[in-house]
Protein backbone atom coordinates (compact mmCIF):
# COMPACT_ATOMS: atom_id res chain seq x y z
CA UNK A 1 0.00 0.00 0.00
CA UNK A 2 1.11 3.54 -0.69
CA UNK A 3 1.87 4.88 2.77
CA UNK A 4 2.32 8.41 1.44
CA UNK A 5 -1.44 8.59 0.98
CA UNK A 6 -3.49 10.40 3.63
CA UNK A 7 -7.10 9.60 2.69
CA UNK A 8 -8.81 11.17 5.68
CA UNK A 9 -6.73 14.33 5.77
CA UNK A 10 -7.23 14.75 2.01
CA UNK A 11 -11.01 14.40 2.41
CA UNK A 12 -10.97 17.00 5.18
CA UNK A 13 -8.89 19.40 3.07
CA UNK A 14 -11.18 18.97 0.07
CA UNK A 15 -14.20 19.68 2.26
CA UNK A 16 -12.61 22.81 3.72
CA UNK A 17 -11.70 24.20 0.27
CA UNK A 18 -15.36 24.20 -0.74
CA UNK A 19 -15.95 26.99 1.80
CA UNK A 20 -19.13 25.19 2.86
CA UNK A 21 -22.06 26.78 4.66
CA UNK A 22 -22.64 24.95 7.92
CA UNK A 23 -26.15 24.13 9.09
CA UNK A 24 -24.84 21.38 11.33
CA UNK A 25 -22.76 20.96 14.48
CA UNK A 26 -20.30 22.12 15.78
CA UNK A 27 -21.63 25.49 16.80
CA UNK A 28 -18.69 27.53 15.51
CA UNK A 29 -19.95 26.88 11.93
CA UNK A 30 -16.55 26.25 10.32
CA UNK A 31 -15.10 29.16 12.28
CA UNK A 32 -17.70 31.78 11.31
CA UNK A 33 -18.90 32.08 14.93
CA UNK A 34 -16.08 32.22 17.44
CA UNK A 35 -14.63 34.35 20.20
CA UNK A 36 -12.60 37.24 18.78
CA UNK A 37 -10.04 36.63 21.47
CA UNK A 38 -9.26 33.15 20.15
CA UNK A 39 -9.90 33.64 16.46
CA UNK A 40 -6.30 34.19 15.42
CA UNK A 41 -5.11 31.08 17.22
CA UNK A 42 -7.94 28.69 16.29
CA UNK A 43 -8.98 29.96 12.87
CA UNK A 44 -6.86 27.65 10.73
CA UNK A 45 -8.15 24.61 12.62
CA UNK A 46 -11.87 25.38 12.77
CA UNK A 47 -12.42 24.82 9.06
CA UNK A 48 -11.61 21.13 9.41
CA UNK A 49 -13.35 20.69 12.77
CA UNK A 50 -16.33 19.06 11.12
CA UNK A 51 -18.70 16.18 11.79
CA UNK A 52 -19.85 13.02 9.99
CA UNK A 53 -20.76 14.69 6.69
CA UNK A 54 -20.82 13.28 3.18
CA UNK A 55 -17.27 12.42 2.15
CA UNK A 56 -15.86 12.57 5.70
CA UNK A 57 -16.93 9.06 6.77
CA UNK A 58 -17.89 7.89 10.28
CA UNK A 59 -15.35 6.63 12.85
CA UNK A 60 -17.86 4.18 14.33
CA UNK A 61 -18.97 2.70 10.99
CA UNK A 62 -16.16 3.54 8.55
CA UNK A 63 -16.71 2.88 4.87
CA UNK A 64 -14.67 5.57 3.14
CA UNK A 65 -11.72 7.79 4.03
CA UNK A 66 -11.46 6.68 7.67
CA UNK A 67 -11.62 3.01 6.68
CA UNK A 68 -8.87 3.49 4.07
CA UNK A 69 -6.72 5.37 6.59
CA UNK A 70 -7.14 2.63 9.20
CA UNK A 71 -6.27 0.01 6.59
CA UNK A 72 -3.07 1.90 5.79
CA UNK A 73 -2.33 1.99 9.53
CA UNK A 74 -2.80 -1.78 9.86
CA UNK A 75 -0.58 -2.32 6.83
CA UNK A 76 2.20 -0.16 8.25
CA UNK A 77 2.23 -1.99 11.57
CA UNK A 78 1.66 -5.41 10.01
CA UNK A 79 -1.49 -6.33 11.95
CA UNK A 80 -4.96 -7.64 11.17
CA UNK A 81 -6.89 -4.59 12.31
CA UNK A 82 -6.05 -1.07 13.51
CA UNK A 83 -8.27 1.62 14.96
CA UNK A 84 -8.00 5.38 15.33
CA UNK A 85 -8.61 6.46 18.93
CA UNK A 86 -9.69 9.99 19.83
CA UNK A 87 -9.92 9.45 23.60
CA UNK A 88 -6.24 8.67 24.12
CA UNK A 89 -4.63 5.34 24.91
CA UNK A 90 -6.97 5.19 27.89
CA UNK A 91 -9.88 4.15 25.69
CA UNK A 92 -7.73 1.57 23.90
CA UNK A 93 -6.73 0.02 27.21
CA UNK A 94 -10.34 -0.07 28.39
CA UNK A 95 -11.64 -1.56 25.15
CA UNK A 96 -9.03 -4.32 24.86
CA UNK A 97 -9.64 -5.39 28.46
CA UNK A 98 -13.44 -5.37 28.20
CA UNK A 99 -13.31 -7.24 24.88
CA UNK A 100 -11.04 -9.92 26.36
CA UNK A 101 -12.14 -10.43 29.98
CA UNK A 102 -15.37 -11.57 31.55
CA UNK A 103 -16.64 -10.92 35.07
CA UNK A 104 -14.69 -12.92 37.63
CA UNK A 105 -11.86 -13.84 35.25
CA UNK A 106 -8.44 -14.12 36.79
CA UNK A 107 -5.96 -11.77 35.06
CA UNK A 108 -2.21 -11.32 35.53
CA UNK A 109 -1.31 -7.63 35.57
CA UNK A 110 2.05 -5.89 35.75
CA UNK A 111 1.76 -3.84 38.92
CA UNK A 112 3.35 -0.65 37.58
CA UNK A 113 0.57 -0.15 35.06
CA UNK A 114 -1.20 3.05 34.09
CA UNK A 115 -4.36 3.92 35.99
CA UNK A 116 -6.44 3.30 32.85
CA UNK A 117 -5.53 -0.39 33.05
CA UNK A 118 -6.88 -0.49 36.60
CA UNK A 119 -10.03 1.29 35.50
CA UNK A 120 -10.46 -1.34 32.79
CA UNK A 121 -10.10 -4.11 35.37
CA UNK A 122 -12.73 -2.42 37.53
CA UNK A 123 -15.18 -2.07 34.64
CA UNK A 124 -14.66 -5.71 33.66
CA UNK A 125 -15.02 -6.74 37.33
CA UNK A 126 -12.18 -9.25 37.08
CA UNK A 127 -9.89 -10.75 39.69
CA UNK A 128 -6.44 -9.18 39.13
CA UNK A 129 -3.22 -10.78 40.29
CA UNK A 130 -0.56 -8.06 40.34
CA UNK A 131 2.99 -9.05 39.44
CA UNK A 132 5.96 -7.32 40.99
CA UNK A 133 8.09 -5.54 38.37
CA UNK A 134 11.85 -5.42 38.20
CA UNK A 135 13.26 -2.40 40.04
CA UNK A 136 16.26 -0.55 38.63
CA UNK A 137 18.10 0.91 41.58
CA UNK A 138 20.22 3.49 39.74
CA UNK A 139 17.18 4.89 37.97
CA UNK A 140 14.83 4.46 40.93
CA UNK A 141 12.09 3.19 38.60
CA UNK A 142 10.23 -0.05 37.98
CA UNK A 143 10.57 -2.01 34.74
CA UNK A 144 8.89 -5.10 33.35
CA UNK A 145 8.11 -8.53 34.78
CA UNK A 146 10.70 -11.29 35.06
CA UNK A 147 9.95 -14.46 33.11
CA UNK A 148 10.57 -16.55 36.24
CA UNK A 149 7.80 -14.71 38.06
CA UNK A 150 5.41 -15.06 35.14
CA UNK A 151 6.08 -18.80 34.98
CA UNK A 152 5.47 -19.10 38.72
CA UNK A 153 2.25 -17.08 38.48
CA UNK A 154 0.92 -19.30 35.69
CA UNK A 155 1.66 -22.39 37.76
CA UNK A 156 -0.08 -21.01 40.83
CA UNK A 157 -2.97 -19.52 38.82
CA UNK A 158 -3.55 -22.01 36.02
CA UNK A 159 -6.97 -20.52 35.22
CA UNK A 160 -5.65 -17.12 34.08
CA UNK A 161 -7.59 -15.68 31.14
CA UNK A 162 -5.29 -12.79 30.11
CA UNK A 163 -1.92 -11.20 30.76
CA UNK A 164 -1.66 -7.40 30.74
CA UNK A 165 1.74 -5.70 30.62
CA UNK A 166 3.21 -2.25 30.09
CA UNK A 167 6.05 -1.91 27.60
CA UNK A 168 8.17 0.14 27.62
CA UNK A 169 7.92 1.94 30.95
CA UNK A 170 7.42 5.72 30.99
CA UNK A 171 11.19 6.22 30.86
CA UNK A 172 11.59 4.22 27.65
CA UNK A 173 13.06 1.07 29.22
CA UNK A 174 11.82 -2.31 28.09
CA UNK A 175 12.58 -6.01 28.15
CA UNK A 176 11.78 -8.10 25.06
CA UNK A 177 8.32 -9.68 25.37
CA UNK A 178 8.82 -12.55 22.92
CA UNK A 179 9.30 -15.30 25.52
CA UNK A 180 6.41 -14.03 27.60
CA UNK A 181 4.07 -14.07 24.61
CA UNK A 182 5.28 -17.51 23.55
CA UNK A 183 4.61 -18.93 27.01
CA UNK A 184 1.16 -17.34 27.15
CA UNK A 185 0.18 -18.58 23.70
CA UNK A 186 1.19 -22.14 24.59
CA UNK A 187 -1.63 -21.93 27.13
CA UNK A 188 -4.05 -20.10 24.85
CA UNK A 189 -3.78 -16.90 26.89
CA UNK A 190 -3.87 -13.53 25.09
CA UNK A 191 -1.29 -10.87 25.93
CA UNK A 192 -2.51 -7.27 26.00
CA UNK A 193 0.18 -4.58 25.87
CA UNK A 194 -0.01 -0.94 26.82
CA UNK A 195 2.76 0.26 24.49
CA UNK A 196 1.69 3.88 24.80
CA UNK A 197 5.23 5.21 24.48
CA UNK A 198 6.27 2.97 21.59
CA UNK A 199 4.33 4.07 18.51
CA UNK A 200 7.64 4.76 16.74
CA UNK A 201 9.19 1.36 17.56
CA UNK A 202 7.90 0.21 14.16
CA UNK A 203 11.06 1.82 12.74
CA UNK A 204 13.18 -0.98 14.21
CA UNK A 205 16.66 -0.76 15.72
CA UNK A 206 18.11 1.12 17.49
CA UNK A 207 14.60 1.61 18.87
CA UNK A 208 13.31 -1.20 21.10
CA UNK A 209 11.48 -4.09 19.47
CA UNK A 210 7.76 -3.44 19.24
CA UNK A 211 5.34 -5.69 21.12
CA UNK A 212 3.64 -6.37 17.79
CA UNK A 213 6.74 -8.17 16.49
CA UNK A 214 6.94 -10.02 19.80
CA UNK A 215 3.53 -11.50 18.95
CA UNK A 216 1.26 -9.54 21.32
CA UNK A 217 -2.46 -9.94 20.66
CA UNK A 218 -3.52 -6.34 21.32
CA UNK A 219 -1.27 -3.28 21.43
CA UNK A 220 -2.17 0.31 22.27
CA UNK A 221 -0.07 3.24 21.02
CA UNK A 222 -0.27 6.85 22.14
CA UNK A 223 0.56 8.33 18.76
CA UNK A 224 0.58 11.80 20.29
CA UNK A 225 3.40 10.92 22.70
CA UNK A 226 6.20 10.40 20.17
CA UNK A 227 4.66 10.87 16.71
CA UNK A 228 3.54 14.25 15.34
CA UNK A 229 -0.14 13.77 16.25
CA UNK A 230 -2.51 15.90 18.29
CA UNK A 231 -3.04 15.26 21.98
CA UNK A 232 -5.45 12.34 22.64
CA UNK A 233 -4.69 10.81 19.24
CA UNK A 234 -3.85 7.11 19.65
CA UNK A 235 -3.95 3.73 17.89
CA UNK A 236 -5.21 0.29 18.85
CA UNK A 237 -3.89 -2.74 16.97
CA UNK A 238 -5.37 -6.25 17.04
CA UNK A 239 -3.32 -9.14 15.65
CA UNK A 240 -4.75 -12.42 16.92
CA UNK A 241 -7.51 -15.00 16.82
CA UNK A 242 -7.68 -14.97 20.63
CA UNK A 243 -9.68 -11.72 20.66
CA UNK A 244 -13.05 -11.05 19.07
CA UNK A 245 -12.61 -8.02 16.79
CA UNK A 246 -16.37 -7.40 16.79
CA UNK A 247 -16.22 -7.09 20.58
CA UNK A 248 -13.33 -4.62 20.33
CA UNK A 249 -15.33 -2.51 17.86
CA UNK A 250 -18.39 -2.67 20.09
CA UNK A 251 -16.56 -1.40 23.16
CA UNK A 252 -14.82 1.35 21.21
CA UNK A 253 -18.24 2.58 20.05
CA UNK A 254 -19.48 2.45 23.63
CA UNK A 255 -16.51 4.23 25.18
CA UNK A 256 -15.52 6.80 22.57
CA UNK A 257 -17.35 10.00 21.79
CA UNK A 258 -20.11 9.77 19.20
CA UNK A 259 -18.77 13.11 17.95
CA UNK A 260 -15.09 12.29 17.35
CA UNK A 261 -12.64 15.08 16.64
CA UNK A 262 -11.74 15.30 12.96
CA UNK A 263 -8.63 17.41 13.65
CA UNK A 264 -7.36 14.62 15.93
CA UNK A 265 -8.21 11.90 13.41
CA UNK A 266 -6.65 13.87 10.57
CA UNK A 267 -3.47 14.25 12.60
CA UNK A 268 -3.43 10.47 13.17
CA UNK A 269 -3.59 9.95 9.42
CA UNK A 270 -0.73 12.40 8.88
CA UNK A 271 1.33 10.91 11.73
CA UNK A 272 1.05 7.45 10.22
CA UNK A 273 2.24 8.76 6.85
CA UNK A 274 5.06 10.70 8.55
CA UNK A 275 6.28 7.55 10.28
CA UNK A 276 6.05 5.53 7.08
CA UNK A 277 8.11 8.14 5.21
CA UNK A 278 10.87 8.14 7.83
CA UNK A 279 13.95 6.97 5.90
CA UNK A 280 17.06 5.17 7.08
CA UNK A 281 18.97 8.40 6.40
CA UNK A 282 16.51 10.29 8.63
CA UNK A 283 16.97 7.69 11.32
CA UNK A 284 20.77 7.70 11.19
CA UNK A 285 20.84 11.48 11.31
CA UNK A 286 18.47 11.56 14.29
CA UNK A 287 20.44 9.00 16.26
CA UNK A 288 23.66 10.93 15.65
CA UNK A 289 22.08 14.18 16.85
CA UNK A 290 20.69 12.46 19.96
CA UNK A 291 24.10 10.90 20.67
CA UNK A 292 25.75 14.31 20.38
CA UNK A 293 23.12 15.81 22.68
CA UNK A 294 23.61 13.10 25.29
CA UNK A 295 27.39 13.46 25.09
CA UNK A 296 27.21 17.23 25.63
CA UNK A 297 24.84 16.79 28.56
CA UNK A 298 27.14 14.15 30.05
CA UNK A 299 30.06 16.59 29.86
CA UNK A 300 28.33 18.87 32.37
CA UNK A 301 29.62 18.51 35.91
CA UNK A 302 26.18 19.17 37.41
CA UNK A 303 24.19 16.28 35.87
CA UNK A 304 24.60 12.65 34.87
CA UNK A 305 22.91 11.04 31.87
CA UNK A 306 21.53 7.58 32.61
CA UNK A 307 22.27 4.55 30.44
CA UNK A 308 20.04 1.52 29.95
CA UNK A 309 20.35 -1.09 32.72
CA UNK A 310 21.72 -4.52 31.68
CA UNK A 311 19.14 -6.69 29.96
CA UNK A 312 17.00 -3.81 28.77
CA UNK A 313 16.70 -1.72 25.66
CA UNK A 314 16.20 2.02 25.92
CA UNK A 315 14.26 4.33 23.64
CA UNK A 316 16.70 6.92 22.21
CA UNK A 317 13.93 9.54 22.31
CA UNK A 318 13.92 9.38 26.12
CA UNK A 319 16.79 11.17 27.86
CA UNK A 320 16.92 10.90 31.65
CA UNK A 321 19.25 12.99 33.79
CA UNK A 322 20.02 13.17 37.50
CA UNK A 323 21.68 15.89 39.52
CA UNK A 324 25.20 15.26 40.79
CA UNK A 325 24.82 18.08 43.31
CA UNK A 326 22.05 16.90 45.58
CA UNK A 327 19.06 18.23 43.66
CA UNK A 328 15.95 16.09 43.34
CA UNK A 329 14.30 15.59 39.98
CA UNK A 330 11.56 17.99 41.06
CA UNK A 331 14.13 20.69 41.81
CA UNK A 332 15.82 20.13 38.46
CA UNK A 333 12.47 20.51 36.76
CA UNK A 334 11.74 23.80 38.51
CA UNK A 335 15.13 25.22 37.56
CA UNK A 336 14.69 24.24 33.92
CA UNK A 337 11.17 25.66 33.73
CA UNK A 338 12.47 28.98 34.99
CA UNK A 339 14.55 29.04 31.78
CA UNK A 340 11.66 28.02 29.54
CA UNK A 341 12.59 24.32 29.27
CA UNK A 342 9.58 22.10 30.04
CA UNK A 343 10.36 18.42 30.54
CA UNK A 344 7.93 15.50 30.42
CA UNK A 345 8.14 14.63 34.11
CA UNK A 346 10.21 14.71 37.25
CA UNK A 347 10.41 12.21 40.08
CA UNK A 348 12.53 12.14 43.24
CA UNK A 349 15.51 10.88 41.25
CA UNK A 350 15.12 11.97 37.66
CA UNK A 351 14.22 14.52 35.06
CA UNK A 352 12.79 12.92 31.90
CA UNK A 353 12.99 14.63 28.51
CA UNK A 354 11.19 13.27 25.44
CA UNK A 355 12.90 14.25 22.19
CA UNK A 356 11.11 14.69 18.85
CA UNK A 357 11.18 12.19 15.99
CA UNK A 358 13.09 14.57 13.73
CA UNK A 359 13.81 14.09 10.05
CA UNK A 360 17.16 14.94 8.53
CA UNK A 361 16.65 18.64 7.94
CA UNK A 362 14.40 19.45 10.90
CA UNK A 363 15.73 21.96 13.41
CA UNK A 364 15.65 21.49 17.16
CA UNK A 365 17.53 23.64 19.74
CA UNK A 366 19.73 20.92 21.25
CA UNK A 367 22.65 23.29 21.88
CA UNK A 368 20.40 25.83 23.59
CA UNK A 369 18.94 23.16 25.89
CA UNK A 370 22.38 22.01 27.01
CA UNK A 371 23.51 25.58 27.64
CA UNK A 372 20.43 26.45 29.67
CA UNK A 373 20.68 23.30 31.78
CA UNK A 374 24.30 24.16 32.44
CA UNK A 375 23.41 27.72 33.40
CA UNK A 376 20.70 26.80 35.89
CA UNK A 377 22.41 23.81 37.54
CA UNK A 378 26.06 24.86 37.74
CA UNK A 379 25.79 26.87 40.95
CA UNK A 380 22.86 25.05 42.55
CA UNK A 381 23.18 22.41 45.25
CA UNK A 382 20.59 20.53 47.27
CA UNK A 383 20.20 18.00 50.04
CA UNK A 384 18.42 15.23 48.20
CA UNK A 385 19.64 11.76 49.20
CA UNK A 386 19.03 9.16 46.53
CA UNK A 387 18.68 6.34 49.05
CA UNK A 388 15.44 7.94 50.20
CA UNK A 389 13.82 7.63 46.80
CA UNK A 390 10.37 6.15 46.30
CA UNK A 391 10.15 2.50 45.30
CA UNK A 392 7.03 1.06 43.67
CA UNK A 393 8.06 -2.38 44.96
CA UNK A 394 5.23 -4.31 46.61
CA UNK A 395 5.73 -6.43 49.71
CA UNK A 396 5.24 -9.68 47.74
CA UNK A 397 5.99 -10.76 44.18
CA UNK A 398 2.31 -11.59 43.59
CA UNK A 399 -0.45 -9.62 45.27
CA UNK A 400 -4.25 -9.66 45.15
CA UNK A 401 -6.80 -7.13 46.26
CA UNK A 402 -8.15 -7.41 49.79
CA UNK A 403 -11.64 -6.61 48.46
CA UNK A 404 -13.06 -7.61 45.06
CA UNK A 405 -14.31 -4.83 42.81
CA UNK A 406 -17.87 -6.10 43.16
CA UNK A 407 -17.80 -5.48 46.93
CA UNK A 408 -16.05 -2.11 46.95
CA UNK A 409 -19.07 -0.20 45.68
CA UNK A 410 -21.17 -1.48 48.58
CA UNK A 411 -18.77 -0.61 51.39
CA UNK A 412 -18.91 2.56 53.42
CA UNK A 413 -15.71 4.55 53.76
CA UNK A 414 -14.08 6.83 56.30
CA UNK A 415 -11.07 9.14 56.61
CA UNK A 416 -8.00 8.18 58.63
CA UNK A 417 -4.74 10.01 59.24
CA UNK A 418 -1.75 8.54 57.43
CA UNK A 419 -0.18 7.14 60.59
CA UNK A 420 -3.33 5.09 61.28
CA UNK A 421 -3.88 3.82 57.73
CA UNK A 422 -1.55 0.80 57.88
CA UNK A 423 -3.59 -2.39 57.82
CA UNK A 424 -6.68 -0.65 56.42
CA UNK A 425 -8.12 -1.28 52.94
CA UNK A 426 -7.81 1.72 50.64
CA UNK A 427 -11.05 3.12 49.25
CA UNK A 428 -9.25 5.21 46.62
CA UNK A 429 -6.39 5.09 44.20
CA UNK A 430 -3.46 7.34 45.07
CA UNK A 431 -1.58 8.12 41.89
CA UNK A 432 1.49 10.36 41.58
CA UNK A 433 0.94 12.11 38.25
CA UNK A 434 2.94 11.93 36.15
CA UNK A 435 3.70 9.10 35.57
CA UNK A 436 0.18 7.90 36.40
CA UNK A 437 1.30 4.69 38.13
CA UNK A 438 -0.77 3.98 41.25
CA UNK A 439 1.14 3.94 44.50
CA UNK A 440 -1.92 2.61 46.34
CA UNK A 441 -4.80 0.83 44.62
CA UNK A 442 -8.46 0.78 45.53
CA UNK A 443 -9.17 -2.39 47.48
CA UNK A 444 -5.54 -2.87 48.44
CA UNK A 445 -4.32 -3.38 51.99
CA UNK A 446 -2.24 -0.34 52.99
CA UNK A 447 1.26 -1.18 54.23
CA UNK A 448 3.89 0.76 56.12
CA UNK A 449 5.89 0.92 52.88
CA UNK A 450 2.98 2.64 51.14
CA UNK A 451 2.85 5.28 53.87
CA UNK A 452 6.62 5.82 53.87
CA UNK A 453 6.69 6.35 50.10
CA UNK A 454 3.58 8.52 50.18
CA UNK A 455 5.09 10.80 52.81
CA UNK A 456 8.31 11.09 50.78
CA UNK A 457 6.35 12.12 47.68
CA UNK A 458 4.32 14.65 49.65
CA UNK A 459 7.48 16.13 51.13
CA UNK A 460 8.92 16.49 47.63
CA UNK A 461 5.86 18.30 46.31
CA UNK A 462 4.44 15.58 44.04
CA UNK A 463 1.05 16.07 42.43
CA UNK A 464 -1.58 13.35 42.75
CA UNK A 465 -4.68 12.03 41.07
CA UNK A 466 -6.86 10.57 43.79
CA UNK A 467 -5.92 11.00 47.42
CA UNK A 468 -8.53 13.74 47.75
CA UNK A 469 -7.74 14.30 51.45
CA UNK A 470 -3.96 14.13 51.29
CA UNK A 471 -3.77 17.88 51.88
CA UNK A 472 -5.25 17.14 55.31
CA UNK A 473 -2.82 14.29 55.93
CA UNK A 474 -5.58 11.68 55.44
CA UNK A 475 -6.49 8.69 53.32
CA UNK A 476 -9.94 7.28 52.61
CA UNK A 477 -10.36 3.63 53.67
CA UNK A 478 -13.21 1.15 53.75
CA UNK A 479 -15.05 0.44 56.95
CA UNK A 480 -14.70 -3.20 57.88
CA UNK A 481 -17.68 -5.31 56.98
CA UNK A 482 -20.08 -2.40 56.45
CA UNK A 483 -22.17 -1.86 53.36
CA UNK A 484 -23.80 1.31 52.15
Amino acid sequence: MNQLQTPLFDAMSTFNKKNPISLHVPGHKNGRVFSNKGQAVYNSLLGIDATELSGLDDLHAPEGAILRSEELLADLYGVQKSYFLVNGSTVGNLAMILATCREGDKVLVQRNCHKSILHGLMLANVQPIFLQPIFYEEWGVAGGVRMELLEEALEVHSDVKAIIVTYPNYYGLGEDLSEMVKLAHQRGIPVLVDEAHGAHFQLGGPFPRTAILAGADAVVHSAHKTLPAMTMGSYLHINTTLLDIDQVSFYLQMLQSSSPSYPIMGSLDLARSYLASFTLEDQNCLIKRISDFRRKLASLQSVRVLEAPPGTSADPLKVVIQSTKGLSGFELQQLCEAEGIYSELADPYNLLMILPLLKKNDYFPFHEIVQKIKNVTEEKTGRWEGNQAVSWQAENSMTSLALPYSVMGQRKSRHVVLSQAVGEVSAEMVIPYPPGIPLIMSGEMITSKHIFNLKRLLDLGSRFHGGSSLSNGELIVYESGQVG
